[in-house]
């Protein structure tokens, strides 16, 4: 299990440097569109702050959380987009300040959470390092809607393991996700961290293996690229390369993904 205040901490300067890309961003740029079909960047820092508030309540209020779960489940295609878009109607400075205080208020809230408590969510309870984990997740991937739409080339961190852990453990649940069964065993997956180290998953000995870049693994998994434009993802085995065309490691429902640049380079084994 990982240790809370690590990944809160790590959690904590993600956002900082997501904070980084906007804080000094005109007013005008907050509607320049990002690659994700409809959305702009006031609405990837509007779905930030909404999910920060959603985790809020799930640590703090039960019964408000209770209520966001039940208007989820009425409308579940449509939810998550509305949140982001409410919240992009703001001035980009209200916005901003918005999601810096909330981001804030959940750092602390869930440093005040009871050891071994297990929050809800819009799927299964968590811990707080997993909850925090899973904010850093998705504070990376619209962290790089951003950067990708300001023409930003962000420099890869050591925060990246907690991204390709959740890419990883999700495996089956990107089965799940398109009503397909999981492979019975488990996968290799090797990938070369920021550093260079190696940061390695599943048994040495297994038959379908993942190696590549840890940033492009993420990318993947996340859905910030094409698999086609990763060079250095390869699989080896019918399985490991089955699971490359449909990994995810978010919740909710399969994603469009991006679309292939056009440029090629991705590989399978």
């Amino acid at each position: 299990m990982a240790d809370p205040g690590a990944v809160l901490a790590d959690l904590r300067d993600e956002s900082e440097e997501v904070d980084a890309l906007v804080a000094d961003l005109p007013a005008a740029r907050w509607a320049d569109p990002t690659p994700a079909a409809g959305w702009r960047i006031a609405h990837q820092i509007a779905h930030l702050a909404w999910t920060d508030r959603q985790a809020l309540a799930a640590a703090t209020d039960p019964d408000a959380f209770a209520r966001a779960v039940a208007h989820a489940l009425a409308a579940p295609d449509t939810f998550v987009d509305e949140g982001a878009a409410e919240g992009a109607r703001q001035e980009p400075a209200a916005l901003l300040a918005g999601w810096r205080a909330g981001r804030e208020a959940l750092l602390a809230a869930l440093r005040a959470v009871p050891d071994g408590t297990k929050l809800a969510w819009f799927g299964p309870p968590m811990s707080v390092a997993s909850m925090a984990t899973g904010r850093l997740m998705e504070t990376w991937a619209h962290g790089q809607d951003i950067a990708d739409a300001l023409g930003v080339v962000r420099t890869p961190t050591a925060r990246l393991h907690h991204v390709a852990r959740i890419g990883v453990r999700a495996r089956n649940f990107a089965y799940a996700a398109r009503q397909l069964p999981p492979p019975g065993e488990e996968f290799r997956v090797e990938l070369r961290a920021p550093d260079g180290a190696s940061w390695t998953y599943g048994p040495v000995d297994a038959g379908q293996r993942v190696t590549g870049d840890a940033l492009e693994f993420c990318l993947l998994v996340t859905q910030r690229a094409h698999r086609d434009d990763l060079p250095t993802l390869r699989a080896e085995g019918a399985d490991a390369d089955r699971w490359l065309d449909i990994a995810q490691a978010f919740a909710g429902p399969p994603g469009p993904g991006r679309a292939p640049s056009g440029k090629g380079g991705g590989a399978a084994g």
